[in-house]
């Protein structure tokens, strides 16, 4: 397939619209690359990955990796890992937070997933839900509203926070609280924090957020949802952690 930008025109272009539409991502069919299909194909470059499980540019434009990447169901990402994912830190972190995090080890354990789709099936669903968002919506910061949901019993009024479905809007919840630290501050994150980072732009709306699972010898493990089709253990290098926003801790 050609690399397709703005302004083109065809039968190609047809095809895209055509794959945004079957994955979520409204385009009008019309053969032209105009301004609503430029931004549903930048919509999809955000929450998708090229077969070898990274995210995809967001730049607008239809090249092999996107094309790749509309055709075929996003990549479930396989790293190695110095710990078990499934079993809860021995110590560390607050009783809040602890107890969402043993949630988030449950949804792991559980095998969440989405199922028939980008962002759909019921374990989305059920995250979405109390958010009032609906499936085919980002699911990772309703992952994390979940996992604190779950720790609080299931009562929304004893979570320490409001269920939130947006990364970035949970950052600013907890910077209200005084309880967000940022990059560079030193701060050591915990079991049961959650992590933020931007997306596309530093100053944009977009991002992901997922829960520390433990800081082992200067490496960052996380449960994160939404950011491979399943709920599952990512690594990182502490100090070389790309887009990071930072840290926000539960007391």
């Amino acid at each position: 397939m050609d690399t397709l930008r703005k302004g083109d025109q065809g039968a190609q272009v047809t095809q895209l619209q055509q794959l945004l539409n079957q994955r979520g991502y409204a385009a009008p069919v019309t053969g032209v690359f105009d301004n609503r299909t430029w931004q549903a194909l930048r919509a999809f470059q955000t929450q998708n990955l090229d077969q070898h499980g990274q995210p995809l540019v967001v730049d607008g434009a239809a090249g092999p990796l996107t094309w790749w990447s509309l055709q075929n169901p996003k990549p479930v990402i396989v790293t190695p890992t110095a710990v078990d994912y499934a079993t809860l830190p021995a110590t560390g972190g607050s009783a809040r937070g602890r107890a969402a995090l043993g949630a988030a080890i449950g949804e792991l354990k559980a095998g969440a997933c989405e199922q028939g789709g980008n962002n759909c099936g019921p374990f989305v669903r059920k995250y979405l839900a109390p958010a009032g968002l609906t499936e085919g919506d980002p699911w990772c910061a309703s992952f994390v509203s979940y996992c604190f949901l779950q720790g609080a019993g299931g009562d929304p009024s004893k979570m320490p926070f409001p269920y939130i479905g947006s990364a970035r809007s949970m950052l600013a919840e907890f910077k209200d609280h005084g309880w967000a630290s940022t990059p560079g501050d030193g701060y050591a994150p915990q079991p049961g924090d959650i992590v933020v980072w931007w997306r596309v732009s530093l100053a944009g709306w977009l991002g992901h957020v997922g829960l520390v699972h433990s800081v082992q010898d200067g490496m960052l493990y996380t449960i994160e949802g939404n950011r491979s089709p399943v709920v599952q253990g990512f690594s990182y290098v502490l100090s070389r952690m790309d887009k990071l926003l930072g840290f926000g801790h539960v007391p």
